[in-house]
């Protein structure tokens, strides 16, 4: 899917995604990454979520963000409970939901200059 803003252009912001691939301003990331208005992690150490353990957040939890938008690729899944202690233990937001969600929902709380990051998975 393609999305079409008029937006400011400083702050990164997800222009689509789709099977495998999100593309990020003018970027089409084909892993795992981690979004925020100012920063893109394209060598995330999560490579699934099946397999996200807790040291993979520290890449999340060093960009201090309030709120994390995770998408789990074409479906909703939930990671496991101790992922989800982790953030309640930093204080930070969770939201979990499916990629296009994600992606939707960091683009939109982006420009409310909210401080979000999107951790994606593609698949």
């Amino acid at each position: 899917m393609k999305f079409t803003l008029e937006s400011r252009s400083d702050i990164n912001l997800i222009r689509g995604y789709g099977e495998g691939e999100v593309r990020i301003n003018e970027l089409v990331q084909h892993a795992p990454c981690i979004v925020t208005a100012q920063q893109l992690v394209l060598d995330w150490s999560a490579r699934a979520l099946a397999t996200l353990t807790v040291a993979d957040l520290e890449q999340i939890f060093a960009l201090q963000p309030d709120l994390v938008l995770l998408g789990t690729g074409p479906k909703q899944r939930f990671p496991d409970r101790v992922i989800r202690q982790a953030f309640a233990a930093r204080n930070v937001g969770l939201e979990v939901m499916d990629l296009g969600a994600a992606c939707r929902t960091y683009n939109l709380l982006v420009q409310e200059e909210r401080r979000v990051a999107a951790a994606l998975f593609l698949s």
